[in-house]
């Protein structure tokens, strides 16, 4: 093999044409006779239609187009493995959130397409409306949605072991309620597609997206045709962060092009994006822990109400997660556990990195130092005395094949000189410095809802100059991934990294691939690579043996050289090989091809939640170091060590710029952001409003990576992008109840909140 790429930093491949403006977005897209779709929105959060007089709108010269939900009956519209139909593609007889959809409108020009939008005229008939998920759960509240039973579409209840006997066995009990806020993904690039039906009525959609085979799923459903005639052509993503899942922006563009006969563009403008861009579910979180004299975790009690917004997406599988997932991280067995999603006049809410994980994390790491303190234990000897270890199945069933979750928590510790600041006195004066720790896990693949293959698969060609193209299921968001399997491939077939393309998804030449989500894409799309390249070189030495007139098994592949380990007289270039491959399969190219089929993986039961659902878990723990002005409240993050078991560090640049990033989305998680709302109106939906980090919000960051090499991983590696921000906000919040001893429960932790704490504890 040329060099071992693996463990190499390798800047990403697209790099430079992102940086140049090279790199084409759905935005730049231009298609022959395109048109330009708007959507208008209800200006109220619930009110019954009355009627819609698009006449004006329809006579406006250069509009093609204009569809309300009055115009016809269209499908409901659900994503891939929910089966709550509670939405509409327009609304027809209700709207149930400010910013849903009442008519879109396909014009020549943008600004024809918004003036448009202003000369339809909605009368409403206001109904009450519902805010708080506690409201909207009590009996005889109003239906959100009069053809559901109550507000409350999906309910979770589990038990595990005896909690009565556990809750008996502790020393101590800690109890309390934590909430988290609707959370914007921030991404660069607002929602955008590009829709165009050909002659036989197959539509093809341009869109920046993580999982063209889900979107093929919703949207053909959504119109009313089979999957085969809807192709998905992954453009590059300006980010995603979980957000650019199925979209119903992509429908309706595909509506608007199939009716007006033309192709359409769509663009969200930031505001639409903040209004109707399915954010990160707020859950409030009752959770009750009992913990033995010596530290060991006894048995735990949890109540989870989760605010899903007007209507489900993909809500229901990340209340899931919040109830699931974090019982995995320390050995527990007496659990139990209840989930409610509630219908709220709010916009709908939907996936962000973590899926669950960093509402839940934050209560539970928050109860263990508070358990820890009860205890006089240090909050780092009690997680390594209960820290989940390799070999262990958990109450769920989950198999720990690899973990480094005590040595994370050591390392992070160690490096953040956890010992000596943590016995350091703080004196009664202006700025108070804390230190705080907080652990996490998650998943690489993901088989707790989706009723699908959790597996991947990969194709390669070699064409007739050697260069090597890549064929994934899985997506890059920006995160790399392209240049990771381009890696794996160039170190698996011997090539430079250079010689290697790794193309965008397209559905009709593609490999089916689930697509990014689950911090999926490098274990089990790295795996079908890896398989895929193997497959290829075989072929490849297959074709040289027969050149060189040696056996394939003598013949090995270094620096794009195919030499003979016994005679180094006899070699050849990969790309005479190939050209010889070419000629002997009369035109045909060398291909390789690789599925990978996670081994022991299950569904979870729908009834007892217990399944393995993954085939390797990741694990992290992270050290936050806060000043705390006691005069202003003000928290300033002074550092971050974060410590990381993702298996193998296959690119140390890229799983550094990973843990990076999400320790920065993290601190706007935890001290800045929140999607305000009055009257069901959110009222800071831009950039300049809404309250993100800057680089001087960021602190420096201490990335380690421990490596656990896991038994399934490519390589021993697994995922590394969302568990990198679940442990960042109760690692801040446990350091500020270090600082200045009050703690807060309620995210974002503002100047105002940790203010009125310290007054009410008269600090």
């Amino acid at each position: 093999m040329s060099g071992d790429l693996i463990g190499k930093s390798i800047p990403m491949i697209d790099g430079l044409a992102k940086v140049s403006g090279k790199l084409t977005f759905t935005s730049d897209l231009e298609l022959p006779g395109l048109l330009y779709g708007k959507v208008l929105r209800s200006p109220l959060a619930h009110a019954k239609i009355l009627n819609i007089d698009t006449s004006q709108a329809k006579k406006l010269t250069g509009v093609r187009v204009v569809l309300t939900g009055r115009d016809r009956l269209y499908p409901y519209y659900s994503v891939a493995g929910q089966s709550v139909l509670d939405e509409q593609l327009l609304a027809g007889e209700k709207v149930h959130y400010v910013g849903d959809e009442v008519a879109v409108i396909a014009a020549i020009d943008p600004d024809i397409a918004a003036e448009a939008l202003r000369l339809i005229k909605v009368d409403y008939e206001e109904l009450p409306v519902l805010l708080d998920p506690l409201e909207a759960m009590r009996e005889g509240a109003p239906l959100i949605h009069p053809d559901q039973q109550s507000n409350v579409p999906y309910k979770i209840e589990f038990s595990r072991g005896n909690l009565l006997q556990g809750f008996k066995e502790s020393a101590v009990i800690v109890e309390d309620s934590f909430s988290t806020p609707l959370q914007y993904h921030g991404y660069l690039e607002p929602h955008a597609a590009v829709a165009q039906w050909d002659a036989r009525g197959r539509v093809t959609l341009w869109i920046p997206m993580q999982s063209p085979t889900l979107g093929r799923i919703t949207y053909s459903k959504a119109l009313g045709i089979s999957e085969d005639q809807v192709r998905i052509i992954q453009m590059p993503i300006g980010g995603a962060f979980g957000g650019k899942l199925e979209y119903k922006l992509h429908v309706l563009c595909a509506l608007l092009a199939r009716e007006a006969n033309r192709p359409v563009k769509m663009i969200n403008t930031r505001e639409e994006d903040f209004l109707s861009g399915l954010p990160r579910v707020p859950m409030q979180i009752r959770m009750k822990l009992g913990v033995r004299a010596d530290g060991i975790l006894a048995a735990k009690e949890t109540e989870i109400v989760a605010d899903s917004g007007a209507y489900v997406n993909y809500a229901h599988g990340i209340l899931l997660s919040a109830c699931h997932r974090h019982d995995n991280l320390y050995r527990i067995n007496n659990l139990h556990t209840k989930g409610f999603l509630v219908y709220t006049n709010k916009l709908a809410t939907g996936c962000f990195r973590g899926f669950g994980n960093p509402q839940v994390h934050f209560a539970y790491e928050s109860l263990l130092d508070m358990a820890a303190e009860k205890l006089s234990m240090d909050p780092a000897e009690l997680r390594l005395k209960n820290a989940i270890q390799a070999g262990d199945t958990t109450p769920h069933g989950w198999k720990v094949l690899s973990s480094g979750l005590s040595d994370c928590i050591r390392q992070s510790t160690n490096g953040a000189d956890w010992n000596t600041k943590r016995q350091q006195k703080q004196e009664n004066k202006r700025f108070a410095r804390g230190i705080g720790l907080a652990c996490c896990l998650h998943v690489s693949g993901n088989r707790t809802f989706l009723p699908y293959f959790d597996g991947a698969c990969s194709d390669i060609r070699i064409n007739e100059q050697g260069k090597v193209i890549v064929f994934v299921g899985e997506t890059d968001l920006g995160q790399g991934a392209l240049t990771t399997f381009a890696q794996i491939a160039a170190h698996e077939l011997g090539v430079d990294i250079s010689d290697v393309t790794v193309s965008y998804v397209d559905t009709d030449t593609s490999p089916h691939g689930l697509g990014t989500f689950g911090d999926r894409a490098t274990t089990l799309g790295g795996n079908a690579v890896r398989l895929a390249a193997i497959d290829a070189r075989v072929k490849l030495l297959t074709v040289a043996a027969a050149v060189l007139k040696t056996e394939k098994d003598e013949l090995d592949i270094s620096k794009g050289i195919i030499s003979s380990v016994t005679n180094l007289e006899k070699k050849m270039t990969v790309a005479e090989a190939a050209k010889f491959g070419w000629a002997q399969l009369g035109g045909g190219l060398i291909t390789g091809q690789g599925v990978y089929i996670p081994p022991d993986v299950s569904m979870v039961d729908p009834q007892t939640k217990y399944g393995n659902i993954s085939c390797a878990y990741p694990f992290a723990a992270q050290v936050a170091e806060v000043e705390v002005d006691r005069l202003t409240g003000t928290v300033k993050v002074l550092n971050m060590v974060a410590a990381h078991d993702l298996g193998k560090t296959l690119n140390p640049l890229l799983a550094e710029g990973q843990v990076q990033g999400a320790i920065a989305q993290g601190i706007g998680y935890t001290l800045m952001e929140d999607m305000g709302m009055k009257k069901g109106i959110v009222f800071n939906r831009n950039f300049e409003k809404y309250n993100m980090p800057r680089i001087t919000d960021v602190s420096p960051i201490t990335t380690i990576f421990v490596e656990s090499n896991d038994p399934n991983g490519p390589y021993g590696g697994k995922g590394l992008a969302e568990p990198a921000l679940t442990p960042t906000a109760p690692s801040i919040a446990n350091a500020i109840f270090n600082a200045v001893g009050v703690r807060i429960k309620e995210l974002p932790i503002t100047p105002e909140k940790i203010l009125r704490a310290m007054e009410d504890s008269n600090i």
